[in-house]
Order: C-alpha cells, then sequence, then structure tokens
C-alpha cells in the first residue's frame, strides 16, 4: 500500500500501489464547484490518469487554476482536430494564437475552399457527438523515433521537425478515437469532460471558444481585438514566408548555422517598425493641430523601457527633442498606496499613481511652462522633488512611459489629437506545432525571471509565485485599453526562447521541488527544452532583450 496526501482535504488516504488520480479521486470528500480536470503531483501537474506506485502528495485543480485551464484547452484543440479530420478528410488546422479570450484558428479544407457558416455547424455537430460519445484521451510513451515515423506518416511534418530537433530519446502522443496528435502538456481523461466551448467564424479564421477560468459553467466573454488581431497576422505572414512558422523550423534554422541571421532579421524588424512610428509622430508633431504628448505602456517585461529609447534615438532622428517622464514618478508616497484585502500594497492600482497632479503637470508641459517633476525614491518610498525640470521647447515632444500611460483617466482633459498612444505587447507568433500554441504570457514570464534574478531583486520562485498578481493587474489596468492604441508595437523576438533557454534553465531549476512554484518551474523548463540553444554573443547592446538578460547599452 501507498500513502496519498491530498492537499484539499489536508488528509491521508491509502491505496494500492497503481491506482490512479482518478480511482482515488472519489476516496477524498471536498467541495468541487466545477469539475476537477487535472492534478498536481508533487507539484508537477499530471493527467488524472496518472498511476501512483509511490507515496505522494496530489493537489486536484479545476479550470479556474492556470494548469487545469491547459489542460482543458488542449483537449479542446483535439476534439476539434478530430472532428475536422472526421469532417474533412485531408484537412489541416492550424491553432495559431490566443485572442478575443478564445484561440483563433484555420482549417485548410483539401478542397481549398474557404470555411463557411455551414462548416463550423458541421464541425460543431461532429465535436458534440464526440462529448455526447465521451470519448477517451489514451496516452502512449515510446520511443521518439516511433513517435516520428507515425507522423510522418500522417503527413504532420510540423510534428516531425519537433520531435526531431528536441534530442529526447522517448516522447508521448495521444489518441482520440483512431486519430493521434501531440501535445507537449496533460490532457483530461476523456471528451465528456469537454461540455463548454463554442467556434465561430472570425476574420479569415475561426475563434475556439472557451471557458471563463472565473466561472467554467459560461463561455469566456467575447472582446473583439481588431489591432490585436493584425498584429499576429503581420507577423504570422512573415513566418510564413521565411519558412519559420514552427519551433522545428526555427530549431533547423539554427542547427544550420542561421542563428546569427536570425537574431539579425528580428533586429532589423524590430526597428523597422521603430522607424516607421518615429516618422508617423513627427507628420502629427508638424500637423495644424500637433501631436505633443506619446503615451507609451504595456505589460510587465513587455520591453517598455528599452522601446522609449530606441523610441527616442528615432525621433532624434526626425529632428525632434524627445523628453521622457515614467508615470512611477507620480506614485503617492507608499502609506496612500492602496492595498489588497490581505493588507498588502497594490502597487499595479491605478490610483497608486497620483494622476491628477500628474495630468496637471503635462497641461503645462504641453502649454510650454517649466515643471518640476518629482522623483519617485523606492528605497524609502517617498515622492520627491530633486530639481529635475521639464520645458517643451521648439522641437520638443513628451514621451511619457508607464503601465497607466493609456489609462483614459490619466489625459482626460488632453485632446485626443495632442496625443499618440502606443501599446507594447510580447506576441510570439511562432507556434511549437500547428497543435500546440505558445502562451504568449511565458515569454514575458521568462524575461522576468531572468532579468529579476540578474538584478539580485528575486529568486525563481518569487517572481513565479508574484506572476498571478501581475497577471490580474494586467487585465484589471492595462489590457482594457490596448485596443485604444494609435499603434502596436510587438516586442517578441524570432528566436528569443533560444537565447533565454541558456540563462533561464540554470535559474529554474534552483526552485526547490516541495515549493508551490515549482509547478511552474518544471513546466517552463519542459518548454523550453524544446528550443536549439541559441547563445547571446550576437545580440546587440541597443537589443530589446539586453532589458533581461544584461549588457544593454542603455541605461536604466
Amino acid at each position: 500500500m501507498i500513502q496519498i496526501y491530498c492537499k484539499n482535504t489536508g488528509t491521508t488516504g491509502k491505496f494500492r500501489e497503481g491506482t490512479s488520480l482518478l480511482q482515488m479521486l472519489g476516496e477524498f470528500q471536498f467541495e468541487q464547484p466545477y469539475p476537477i480536470v487535472s492534478a498536481k503531483v508533487n507539484n508537477v501537474s499530471q493527467g488524472l490518469k496518472f498511476r501512483a506506485y509511490q507515496n505522494k502528495d496530489i493537489e486536484f485543480v479545476d479550470v479556474r487554476q492556470p494548469s487545469g485551464m491547459r489542460a482543458y484547452c488542449r483537449s479542446l484543440c483535439f476534439l476539434l482536430c478530430k472532428a475536422a479530420a472526421d469532417v474533412f478528410p485531408e484537412s489541416r488546422v492550424f491553432m495559431e494564437h490566443p485572442i478575443s479570450n478564445g484561440y483563433f484558428c484555420h482549417l485548410r479544407k483539401a478542397d481549398g475552399t474557404p470555411v463557411t457558416s455551414e462548416d463550423i455547424g458541421l464541425l460543431k455537430e461532429r465535436m458534440n457527438v464526440i462529448v455526447d460519445k465521451n470519448i477517451p484521451f489514451h496516452r502512449y510513451d515510446v520511443h521518439t523515433e516511433q513517435a516520428i515515423k507515425a507522423f510522418r506518416k500522417s503527413g504532420y511534418d510540423d510534428k516531425v521537425r519537433l520531435l526531431e530537433t528536441c534530442g529526447e530519446t522517448y516522447s508521448d502522443y495521444y489518441t482520440l478515437g483512431d486519430t493521434a496528435d501531440y501535445y507537449y502538456g496533460k490532457l483530461v481523461p476523456s471528451a465528456g469532460y469537454l461540455t463548454v466551448w463554442d467556434i465561430c467564424l472570425y476574420h479569415d479564421g475561426m475563434l475556439l471558444r472557451v471557458p471563463d477560468r472565473h466561472d467554467p459553467s459560461r463561455l469566456a466573454t467575447f472582446m473583439d481585438q481588431p489591432k490585436t488581431y493584425g498584429m499576429f497576422a503581420e507577423n504570422l505572414r512573415w513566418n510564413i514566408i521565411m519558412g519559420l512558422n514552427t519551433v522545428g523550423d526555427v530549431n533547423y534554422a539554427c542547427q544550420a548555422g542561421q542563428a546569427s541571421e536570425l537574431i539579425q532579421v528580428a533586429e532589423a524588424l524590430q526597428e523597422k517598425k521603430i522607424v516607421q512610428i518615429a516618422e508617423e509622430i513627427e507628420r502629427r508633431y508638424r500637423a495644424e493641430n500637433p501631436c505633443k504628448v506619446v503615451l507609451i505602456t504595456g505589460p510587465s517585461s513587455s520591453g517598455k523601457t528599452t522601446f522609449c529609447k530606441r523610441l527616442s534615438i528615432q525621433l532624434k532622428a526626425c529632428g525632434l527633442r524627445p523628453l521622457s517622464i515614467s508615470t512611477d514618478d507620480y506614485f503617492v508616497n507608499r502609506v496612500e498606496t492602496p492595498k489588497f484585502p490581505d493588507g498588502s500594497y497594490d502597487f499595479d492600482n491605478f490610483d497608486t499613481v497620483d494622476h491628477a497632479l500628474m495630468e496637471a503637470d503635462i497641461m503645462k508641459m504641453i502649454s510650454g511652462e517649466e515643471v518640476d517633476v518629482p522623483e519617485f525614491n523606492f528605497v524609502t518610498g517617498l515622492r520627491e522633488y530633486n530639481g529635475k525640470k521639464v520645458r517643451l521647447g521648439k522641437g520638443s515632444i513628451l514621451l511619457i512611459e508607464g503601465i497607466h500611460a493609456l489609462n483614459p483617466g490619466l489625459t482626460s482633459h488632453i485632446p485626443d489629437a495632442n496625443k499618440f498612444k502606443i501599446f507594447i505587447n510580447t506576441l510570439t507568433s511562432t507556434l511549437l506545432d500547428n497543435h500546440n500554441w505558445i502562451p504568449t504570457s511565458d515569454n514575458r514570464l521568462l524575461r522576468r525571471i531572468v532579468r529579476d534574478y540578474n538584478k539580485g531583486a528575486f529568486t525563481a520562485r518569487e517572481s513565479i509565485s508574484q506572476w498571478p498578481n501581475v497577471r490580474k493587474s494586467e487585465e484589471e489596468w492595462i489590457y482594457p485599453y490596448q485596443e485604444n492604441a494609435d499603434v502596436m508595437f510587438n516586442s517578441a523576438y524570432l528566436i528569443e526562447f533560444a537565447v533565454l533557454r541558456n540563462h533561464a534553465e540554470p535559474i529554474l531549476r534552483s526552485v526547490p521541488k516541495n515549493c508551490p512554484e515549482y509547478s511552474e518551474a518544471h513546466r517552463l523548463l519542459r518548454f523550453i527544452s524544446y528550443f536549439t540553444p541559441v547563445p547571446d554573443k550576437e545580440i546587440p547592446p541597443t537589443s530589446l532583450l539586453r532589458e533581461f538578460l544584461g549588457g544593454s547599452s542603455f541605461k536604466y
């Protein structure tokens, strides 16, 4: 007999060796407002069919937890791909990126005709049949060469390239009925778990809608994001043209000695976009009703600071004199900072910024007055005036950077014609393979972990622990305003994960196995192991990546 400690109940049960988590679940009585879809075993995410042969700590999770949502969405993706294979033989599904509280995908039918509403109806009908029959997902652990042969026979070249370059001796794959597929994470036990979903036409493809993570009994609210979609589509088109649509493609290029060229192209693409933005700002600055203020925002670790510095250089090349201030310098004194219910400080709250004072100062600046600009002392927690003065003279333009820069409450009295709004995000457009998208937040989390560690600010465990609150604040205070931007800038780097791997792996391995944060560290370690590592020696000192890796020529 083995002992299983259930974190949900705080009790221990005895089971025969080889008992599955699904069998154990019925023996532990605890409140389950939503169906359990997966579990964490010794702080590692596992499917409910996992069998225990030794003493373990178990935590059962539903869709409200990130690991549960990932298992649900992966399974839902397989359900869609299986239905497409049944209804449209020889078709291919491409799961491309998260957007509008769902997942954007393309269905390429064998006859090349576009997807219609009738096609959507057929897919939904078949998916419902599979769910009603509760067809199980089966997992197989095989020699990687065996998996490669199976996927090559099925025409899944994207999966072949991924497995050929990942360097693993064994790989697992799943089946749903007679359809085989590969997923880098766990799935739910069977299709009957997938009761909340929908599909609809969206732009030139489809949107797979998923449950609301706060209330998994209903769909997440649809939010149209045309500008975000446009940015994804622009990057995806470039990837396809270059033949670098998946991680396997990028790995092959790196292993063929093309990493240096890919770095140069990635830097050139970002610089080209920054030049275009600077030229548009100059055009508006010289218009009859001139733009005087550039507002720059984005979520954590999107590269706002370096972008602001690189934009300043290009504005100078346009003949303008950029002056920069940060919303951070207008923080209220720490004792006045809003707090969470548990009494800790809510540093991302809009009221953390003295927005009334900041807007008043901005209005004075654009009217030509000289303004004493405060500087926030993060050591003492006080806003100080240290003699920093700003006056917008001839050719001057004000750059304001910070997470609240696009919040309408910050510049409500400043006419829109006088403002140029920029939203920076990190939208990874390269796919792991055609059925496995890369979560956009993983890019930023890895950047944050590396930067925090290099600066001696936080350990990987601390950075991971803080991340859920960071994400919650972004959803409340940053993302609602992204579609208000005049322009979006994608700071994702084509081979960024390949470069980050060398830095992130030793840091992530420092997370103790006996803490909750190990679950995320383990997942990220497995994820970055798919990428052929690339040294950072050719990343230029002006690169946006240097903000996180170190070695930047900019002063922060």
